[in-house]
């Protein structure tokens, strides 16, 4: 049986639209109910077979190195690869081989949040033989437009037909042949490499990846919106160890009794919030204070910040 024991986490995108929250902390580390959403992306790749990781970081390395003091998690080995100069996909690829080596590697978005099956995708680009698997999904809202024909890849195209095309679900398997096609030290997306290799008979595989839940957390509605679903759903990766996953109040966290949480809140580790305070569909992130008699409606509250008054639909 084929396995791929390394994968490479993409980890250092600028997440500009979820900004202001991703002035202080790349978007791969916010809290997903206590949880900094990379984490999940490792814990899938465990569960598949993985057990040694490489990940890349550009904005706010030292966050990385902190969370990543012990150069592993779980157990497994992590190499951080700072990029000081974003090199995007492709160049970023180019830019671990010399840690990736000669084996097959998975590549997947540090800021996707899924529980889709990846044994399917693993199990096709060996089957197949293809230098390339894409793991895709019908609109997602990534808008490129992937044409598959019996199992191959053959267009990417910018026309997106939702009825015909797939997206890229920001999961996929690499043999180590891309790293020949890719310039050393570019700027460089992946797609045009794959548009090429396609032209010249590349076997470019894609697998529907439609089962299981599948979110982009691209904005802070969808920040919001991935909170209400896995409340509402009360959702659970069959992947995740923890048990405690996902409590709404933290143990850390000291709320007034007279305070009151409605809809889909969410309280930090280490956050204080005092008498009267009302917060509805709220998300604190660690060490948050929240004043008495403070009213909160829709907001994100960042670590550390002190808040009092009323607001309603801001980051905070």
């Amino acid at each position: 049986m084929n396995h791929i024991t390394q994968a490479f986490v993409l980890a250092a995108g600028l997440g500009t639209r979820l900004r202001p929250l991703t002035e202080e902390v790349p978007k791969p580390l916010i809290p997903i109910f206590q949880k900094p959403l990379v984490t999940f992306a490792l814990d899938h790749l465990i569960n598949a077979g993985v057990n040694r990781f490489v990940v890349n970081t550009h904005r706010h390395p030292e966050l990385f190195q902190t969370f990543f003091a012990r150069h592993e998690y779980a157990g497994f080995p992590v190499t951080l690869v700072h990029e000081p100069e974003l090199l995007e996909t492709g160049g970023g690829i180019k830019n671990v081989e010399g840690i990736l080596g000669k084996e097959p590697f998975i590549v997947y978005s540090g800021d996707i949040l899924t529980d889709v099956a990846l044994e399917p995708l693993i199990a096709e680009h060996f089957r197949a033989g293809n230098e390339v698997t894409l793991g895709l999904r019908r609109n997602t809202g990534l808008g490129a437009g992937v044409v598959v024909r019996a199992g191959r890849i053959v267009e990417i195209s910018k026309e997106y037909n939702p009825k015909e095309n797939f997206d890229y679900a920001n999961i996929s398997i690499w043999n180590q042949e891309i790293f020949n096609r890719i310039p050393a030290r570019q700027k460089i997306s992946f797609i045009p490499v794959l548009i090429d290799w396609i032209q010249n008979g590349g076997r470019i595989g894609g697998v529907a990846l439609d089962d299981g839940n599948w979110f982009n957390i691209g904005s802070r509605k969808e920040y919001l919106d991935v909170h209400r679903a896995i409340l509402n759903k009360d959702w659970r990766p069959a992947y995740l160890k923890t048990r405690d996953w996902a409590e709404p109040v933290a143990k850390s966290a000291y709320v007034d009794p007279t305070a009151q949480l409605h809809g889909c809140t969410v309280v930090g580790p280490n956050c204080r919030i005092g008498a009267e305070a009302i917060l509805e569909d709220t998300i604190l992130w660690p060490d948050a204070e929240i004043a008495s008699q403070t009213r909160l409606e829709a907001c994100i509250v960042r670590s550390r910040k002190k808040v009092s008054g009323v607001h309603r639909n801001i980051d905070i």
